[in-house]
């Protein structure tokens, strides 16, 4: 199934898009790490597939979709793996630990929903512990240009997608949480996909910086890649 994923993204959607990737692919490890990125409409899981070349590929999506007929049958090609909606699913979160351990990677939007507006919203830190709990990193990306309203309007005036992939080549370790505990845990959860976040954000144009473009963090990231 991967393949032919993978055929449509490298070779029918570059038909009407022009796809820029920025960052140094080479560096991606085989396997074993999860994906992180912005959320912003629905091409966004076919572009990942544009760089990667891992045949394991974790796709969590929220089983609010399945009423939709057409979400069901992108569903059985990406070969997604359901969430119970609005509940913490251990039998998912399970799956997702063991895979990513035996090499999978996972493929992550954080925000929970797509962004309307395209601005970054504040990213929900369930990432975290699934990356923590399988010890792997965490590779932040950034995504421009795959916005619904932006696509279907391009699409309508006969114009080509103009598309933006990119990876931070650093990956990203989170932090060991099995010894911390309530409150504490919380905020360590919070604050390293916070940290995961603030790093899209530094790799984003700023009218898609959205809930980060005034973090700390953030703007320490756009100071630093300033004097680089």
């Amino acid at each position: 199934m991967s393949a032919s994923v993978r055929f449509f993204a490298r070779k029918i959607l570059p038909l009407f898009a022009d796809i820029e990737v920025r960052g140094e692919l080479s560096k991606l490890p085989k396997g074993g790490y999860m994906l992180a990125s912005n959320h912003l409409g629905r091409l966004d899981s076919l572009v990942v597939y544009y760089v990667l070349d891992n045949d394991d590929l974790i796709h969590p999506l929220t089983d609010k979709y399945k009423k939709h007929w057409w979400a069901r049958i992108v569903a059985w090609w990406l070969n997604v793996t359901w969430l119970t909606r609005g509940e913490a699913d251990m039998s998912a979160m399970r799956e997702f630990i063991s895979r990513l351990k035996k090499g999978a990677v996972m493929i992550i939007a954080p925000e929970g929903t797509r962004s309307k507006k395209a601005e970054l919203l504040k990213a929900e830190p369930g990432a975290i512990y699934i990356a923590s709990a399988a010890n792997v990193g965490i590779i932040p990306v950034a995504l421009t240009g795959t916005q619904d309203a932006e696509v279907v309007s391009r699409l309508k005036r006969f114009q080509r997608l103009k598309i933006t992939i990119t990876i931070d080549s650093d990956l990203y370790f989170p932090p060991e949480i099995k010894s911390v505990k309530g409150v504490e845990r919380a905020k360590l959860l919070q604050d390293s996909i916070d940290e995961v976040f603030c790093r899209i954000a530094a790799m984003l144009p700023e009218s898609y910086r959205g809930y980060y473009k005034d973090h700390p963090r953030t703007l320490q990231l756009l100071k630093n890649k300033d004097h680089a």
